[in-house]
């Protein structure tokens, strides 16, 4: 017989797979003796059991539920439903992995008319009881019934106005029965049923719910964005209550073992007195920061403490903690791996391995090299004279700019458009994640630092201000109110996540400052891995960029930038339009001191590092001007002017337009395919580049140029170009009189370059695959047409399970990868490999290069750190594979 239910002290944290990620916590605490409210999960495999038998819970399922329960009242002494001494439980969600889309806590589960008077009896305290109650009946209709929580808010806040009530620990026994009996109306109302009052009916129907969420859209798109695979399953925790809201002795809270936004070796969070969890995470109430506890409660406080200690020692990690005090008495709830702010997880992981708590290659595998975004781009500049418009709690740290926009979906829509917005809202749930995906920035007037909106901008990266109790916001009217000033929707604002500031208008930003814990775990990262890291620069300014981020060379130059610089467009233009070999010599003459210039500052920036230089690439017509609007221009002359100069000039443009125009350019007459055609175009690039050696040299300027040939398809194409590039190399000697040493390679971008990449190699120093126009060619995609026509619907529909010129097509592309090394290497197995496409930044795609042996990689210069992180951890990973296999 399956086992699909399992007791808190049958189970521990190596089973995440099977009893969730809060499943396997529960019972690692129970384990390792730590004062943990006593329950039982129910398995994923339970969940997936419930979708095979159509959204049924399965009669063994069911058995197996109860004989656990009936091991948890004898652990209690207390029986679900008993009027007497009622058992009461928690029912939550429990993902392998954390999944804020999944369903809402119930609490209280087991209260109905009867227990609620034993509650009462046996605490002494009706107030208590009935408070219980109206909870759970709200959470219950509202996450299991599907009752808006809105009619239950309404009522209570009518409630509280009606008796001249500010705060709900006001109401008493008697007026939480009066809001009981109008919430059970709302539930008759809306579900055309009575409110369940067989607490057995009620945890089936808790279950049920639990599964459901497992597919509801927010968890969908949840696992979308993260990459969670939708047959996992959910486990549910079905948990003993203890209650944090009987008294001025009791409270909840949420807590951190350090700091998830700045990553500082302080306890973190926040509590609120006579209050149950949902209090805090929900953000109905604004909590106090946990410090405040130690004056509260200090045996309490100091006893946490220790307990974060114990955890954080046992697991290795950054905590997040759910606690509970019932009378003076500390429980755990919850325990799991912090989300963190990059900030923090770096500062955590480098901090961590000072205090012996992991080693360099744990804290180097902490960092998820995508989080160091979040670093490397601007914030709000400090020289800029702010104003304040209001302030609230720094939950997520960042800058951001956007329009005003109080809805999620309208923030979706217009992010769609293009536009950057910041989603204003009283606060966010789980259903308005989409919304927060395409805000820059979120800010809450509810809620504190551990509320919905905070852990999940917090995960995403983006800012976030929380508790920002000054602004009033008018959902009707779209526009909120702070004092006598008046932000309506579309409206710009600026906030500061670092210091929980709104500011109207757009602020200048800076760059960023990176931490002494960032170098020093990429530097670890530099001693571990065996992947170059190179960048894509076009000018010097990127070039030194990228080496302050660490780059160890250019691995791609695309000299076709340089001619795009509008004083230059003129000449190239002359160049293009030329008749003849002498008018198109004539123009290149001009070009080369510019492209001189150009191929000096970026080889000095590079200090000695190797520097990859593309010959131009693109096809000529690129650098003319658009041929209808060329059209439009000479027809409107031909009225006008018919016997202009300009005219002339215009119709000649035209004609050498239409000459260049090609049916399908990315496969046309471009990359080496110019060269051959055009070989006096290459001779001015290769002597440029050779003039700029020979002058660094005098300078006592070490330099290391690599030509690279575009677009080879076929060997005797490189045999021709490397022969054009030798010929050059040593006219230039001879000329300056100067020696100097350059390679010259071919940039794989078409499936038949690596199929024949023996042949290849005859002729080539090096081979650098341009895997963004692999990736066009080999799945006929032309990227731009793709990209705004279907791939979004082919990667929504499961067509395809990454946008592949995002993330490597590893089966496809990466064969033909694998195969160009391969083949390569067996011709010349000193032959150097690289790649220059954007894959070079993402971290799966440089863990398949290392894997692949390639020898670097080449990214934009802001995501050299990512390459760097990214390849020592494919090091590392490459390590332990090796080791694994050798034990066995």
């Amino acid at each position: 017989m399956t086992k699909f239910v399992y007791m808190f002290n049958e189970g521990n944290s190596e089973m995440r797979d099977l009893l969730g990620g809060k499943g396997a916590n529960l019972a690692e605490m129970t384990k390792i003796g730590l004062q943990v409210p006593f329950g039982f999960t129910i398995s994923t495999h339970a969940c997936n059991a419930y979708y095979d038998a159509d959204r049924n819970i399965p009669a063994e399922v069911q058995n197996q539920v109860l004989e656990s329960l009936s091991l948890l009242e004898e652990r209690t002494g207390k029986r679900l439903g008993d009027p007497e001494n009622p058992l009461l439980v928690s029912v939550r969600s429990g993902s392998v992995f954390s999944m804020p889309g999944m369903m809402d806590t119930i609490l209280n589960l087991g209260m109905n008319d009867e227990t609620v008077e034993g509650m009462a009896k046996l605490t002494n305290n009706p107030r208590f009881a009935y408070d219980s109650y109206r909870r759970f009946i709200q959470m219950f209709s509202n996450v299991v019934l599907d009752v808006d929580t809105f009619f239950f808010e309404q009522l209570l806040e009518e409630t509280r106005e009606e008796k001249g009530y500010h705060s709900d620990p006001e109401l008493s026994a008697d007026d939480w029965k009066e809001v009981i009996a109008g919430y059970k109306q709302i539930v008759k109302k809306h579900t055309r049923k009575a409110f369940p009052q067989d607490p057995k009916e009620q945890l089936y129907l808790s279950i049920q719910a639990v599964f459901d969420s497992w597919n509801n859209q927010r968890a969908i798109v949840y696992r979308r964005l993260n990459k969670i695979p939708s047959n996992l399953g959910t486990a549910v925790n079905i948990q003993s209550m203890v209650f944090g809201n009987m008294g001025n002795d009791s409270g909840t809270g949420v807590a951190f073992t350090r700091n998830p936004s700045t990553g500082e070796n302080l306890l973190y969070g926040e509590y609120l007195i006579n209050a149950q969890g949902e209090d805090v995470v929900a953000g109905i109430r604004t909590p106090q920061p946990i410090e405040t506890l130690k004056v509260e409660m200090p045996e309490v406080f100091e006893q946490f403490a220790e307990t974060c200690n114990v955890l954080e020692q046992h697991y290795k990690d950054l905590q997040d903690i759910e606690f509970t005090v019932e009378r003076g008495k500390l429980f755990i709830l919850q325990t799991r791996n912090g989300k963190r702010t990059a900030q923090a997880a770096i500062r955590i992981a480098v901090e961590m391995v000072g205090e012996g708590i992991i080693s360099k290659s744990e804290a180097l595998l902490r960092v998820d090299p995508d989080q160091l975004n979040q670093l490397l781009h601007r914030r709000i500049d400090e020289n800029y004279q702010r104003t304040q418009l209001a302030k609230g709690l720094p939950a997520s740290p960042g800058a951001a700019t956007g329009s005003v926009i109080f809805d999620a979906d309208e923030a979706e829509l217009l992010a769609k458009e293009g536009k950057q917005v910041i989603l204003v809202r009283p606060e966010t749930t789980p259903d308005d994640i989409h919304g927060i995906v395409a805000a820059q920035a979120v800010v809450t007037t509810r809620g504190g630092m551990t509320s919905h909106a905070a852990v999940v901008a917090r995960g995403m990266g983006k800012a976030c201000i929380c508790g920002c109790e000054s602004l009033k916001i008018d959902l009707h009217a779209k526009e909120f109110h702070v004092g006598e000033t008046t932000v309506k929707e579309g409206d710009i604002i600026t906030i500061d996540g670092a210091t929980g500031e709104v500011m109207l208008g757009e602020i200048p930003m800076i760059d960023p400052d990176l931490s002494e814990e960032f170098q020093q775990l990429l530097k670890w990262a530099d001693e571990v891995r065996t992947l170059g890291i190179r960048t894509n620069a076009d000018n010097p300014e990127d070039s030194k960029k990228a080496r302050e981020f660490g780059a160890e060379g250019i691995g791609l130059c695309r000299t076709e930038h340089m001619f795009m610089d509008a004083s230059r467009v003129p000449v190239v233009q002359e160049m293009i339009l030329a008749e003849t070999f002498d008018e198109r010599q004539t123009a290149l003459t001009k070009l080369l001191p510019v492209q001189q210039g150009d191929f000096e500052g970026i080889l000095e920036a590079m200090q000695g590092f190797p520097v990859t230089i593309r010959l131009l690439d693109p096809p000529l017509h690129e650098f003319l001007p658009d041929k209808e609007e060329l059209i439009i221009q000479t027809t409107k002359l031909k009225i006008t002017n018919p016997d202009s100069e300009e005219l002339k000039a215009k119709e000649q443009l035209l004609k050498k337009v239409r000459q260049l125009d090609e049916f399908n350019p990315m496969l046309g007459h471009r990359g080496c395919r110019l060269g051959m055609i055009y070989p006096e175009i290459y001779e001015m690039q290769v002597k440029a580049i050779f003039y700029a050696v020979a002058n660094l040299a005098d300078k006592g300027i070490e330099t290391k140029p690599e030509i690279m040939i575009p677009l080879v398809g076929h060997v005797n194409e490189l045999r021709q170009m490397r022969k054009l590039v030798t010929d050059c190399a040593n006219l230039i000697k001879e000329e300056t009189g100067k020696d100097f040493n350059y390679t010259v390679g071919t940039m794989i971008e078409v499936p038949r370059a690596t199929l024949t990449a023996d042949e290849i190699a005859e002729e080539a120093d090096f081979f650098s695959f341009g895997t963004n126009d692999l990736t066009q060619t080999t799945f006929g995609y032309s990227r731009d047409d793709a990209e705004g026509k279907f791939l979004q619907a082919y990667i929504e529909n499961k067509v395809l399970p990454e946008n592949p010129f995002a993330v490597l097509d590893q089966e496809g592309v990466g064969k033909l990868v694998e195969t160009g090394v391969k083949l390569g290497r067996q011709t010349k197995p000193e032959l150097k490999t690289g790649i220059c496409g954007e894959h070079g930044g993402e971290k799966s795609s440089i863990d398949f290069f290392y894997k692949a042996g390639l020898d670097y990689v080449s990214c934009s210069p802001y995501r050299v750190p990512i390459a760097r992180l990214a390849a020592a951890q494919a090091a590392i990973r490459g390590e332990r594979k090796s080791k694994q296999l050798q034990i066995q």
